[in-house]
């Protein structure tokens, strides 16, 4: 009696661990070994995946923004150099007309003295 048992023992033992790996067969069947593999990798490759799109739209909306910036800066220094050069002009303008006038002072000078 004491064999029967412990080959029934043995016995239902063997079957449930064929029925085990039955079910651990079906548990891991490849659709449910790529979604694990998919997961890891994005897991340990944050940067490769899905979320490289919404990436790329977010640089590409931030170099745009940086862009806009630049030629903003740009513009406002080329104004700031155009009202600067017509502040020259304009001071050129009036040196030019107190040189004349000069000119002028000194021929009368000139000429009231002969």
């Amino acid at each position: 009696m004491n064999r029967y048992s412990t080959l029934l023992l043995l016995g239902s033992l063997t079957m449930a661990t064929f029925a085990r790996a039955d079910a651990l067969d079906g548990l891991f069947d490849n659709s449910i070994v790529s979604s694990i593999s998919q997961a890891l990798n994005d897991a340990y490759h944050p940067d490769n995946g899905r979320n490289n799109d919404d990436n790329n739209s977010y640089e590409d909306d931030s170099r745009a923004r940086n862009n806009d910036n630049e030629r903003r800066r740009y513009e406002d220094r080329q104004r700031q150099l155009e009202d600067r050069r017509r502040q020259l002009d304009e001071q050129q303008r009036q040196l030019d007309n107190q040189r004349r006038q000069l000119e002028d002072d000194e021929r009368r000078l000139d000429e009231d003295y002969r």
